[in-house]
């Protein structure tokens, strides 16, 4: 296995732990690691191509539960913010009565 396959491996596991943690500060800085180590392995292409497309696919499928999971976060905390402003609204009805 060549070492741009490796690296490949190597960043989508770590890509996929801090997806599991929630830790939104590694995914980007892994996402730009899975990026170069992309550009790396396509380089490269000619070794290990069969395994080298089994890794690209592993990756496509953990991306797409990244975009999924950033979606329900997205809304998730936009169900927050609209919360918090009805709350501000209320408070600021409030004082106006008191």
């Amino acid at each position: 296995m060549s070492s741009s396959v490796q690296l490949l491996e190597a960043t989508g596991s770590a890509l996929r732990d801090a997806l599991a943690r929630g830790d939104w500060a590694a995914i980007g800085e892994l996402d730009a690691q899975c990026r170069q180590a992309v550009d790396e392995a396509m380089a490269e292409a000619a070794q290990d191509e069969g395994l080298l497309r089994e890794r690209m696919q592993d990756l496509l499928n953990l991306y797409r539960e990244l975009v999924l999971t950033c979606q329900a976060e997205q809304r998730r905390l936009a169900g927050e913010l609209v919360q918090l402003n009805r709350s501000q609204q209320g408070a600021k009805v409030y004082q106006l009565f008191t």
